[in-house]
């Protein structure tokens, strides 16, 4: 049985011959960021941006996306939002890139994420059309010594660079460090379901032929 773009059913290319790997560096007058990613890792994850709660959340967004990350950060001006911005941008600028053309893909990801009192849903469609909804909750201003706003600001530049269709949303909870990092796993339990590869899939996984 032939299918539309002329192969015959059955006739799959095999995705997992090649490496979804990716390096990216961002540099700027603000700060330094190197990233290395393996979206078929085993979640290991090597981080140092210096502020421990944010090395904190890479590490558990790779350790539950399963991705391996390999980020180092360091700030040049000493704004902590700065590098902050920046480390966000450059791990998902990486993750796009070795995603590439994201043949073959789950391409739907979805993930309720308990933590102690706290539950966040995360809902993702790798989709090449960018749109964010991000609602955390947050009601200290500050969490972990970060600034409120620039946690949010962590989340909303991971999904926003992702060139993804990505709703990540706390649900309820009391504690302000469980909703960052239950929505944290959320969106990395659900990046880890889309990026996964489909062996009935033929191509693009869209009716439009492109992504």
């Amino acid at each position: 049985m032939e299918m539309e773009d002329g192969r015959r059913f059955g006739d799959i290319a095999n995705k997992r011959n090649i490496q979804r790997t990716a390096k990216f560096e961002r540099t700027t007058h603000e700060s330094s960021v190197s990233v290395e990613v393996n979206i078929d890792g085993a979640g290991h994850t090597i981080v140092n941006t210096g502020l421990p709660f944010i090395d904190h959340l890479i590490t558990s967004f790779g350790k539950h996306s399963m991705v391996d990350i390999n980020l180092k950060g360091k700030s040049k001006d000493g704004i902590v939002h700065h590098l902050i911005e920046d480390a966000s941008i450059a791990l998902s600028l990486a993750i796009d890139k070795a995603l590439s053309d994201r043949l073959q893909i789950m391409r739907f990801g979805y993930a309720i994420v308990p933590m102690d009192e706290c539950l966040s849903y995360a809902a993702i469609d790798l989709i090449k059309r960018q749109f964010h909804n991000i609602q955390l909750k947050l009601t200290r201003d500050i969490v972990e010594e970060i600034p409120k706003e620039d946690l949010e600001h962590f989340v909303s530049s991971l999904a926003q660079n992702l060139d993804a269709c990505t709703h990540v949303v706390v649900q309820y909870g009391d504690n302000d460090h469980h909703k960052i990092e239950s929505a944290i796993k959320a969106f990395a339990v659900a990046l880890r379901m889309a990026v996964n590869i489909d062996e009935k899939r033929v191509g693009t996984p869209s009716t439009k032929g492109a992504m």
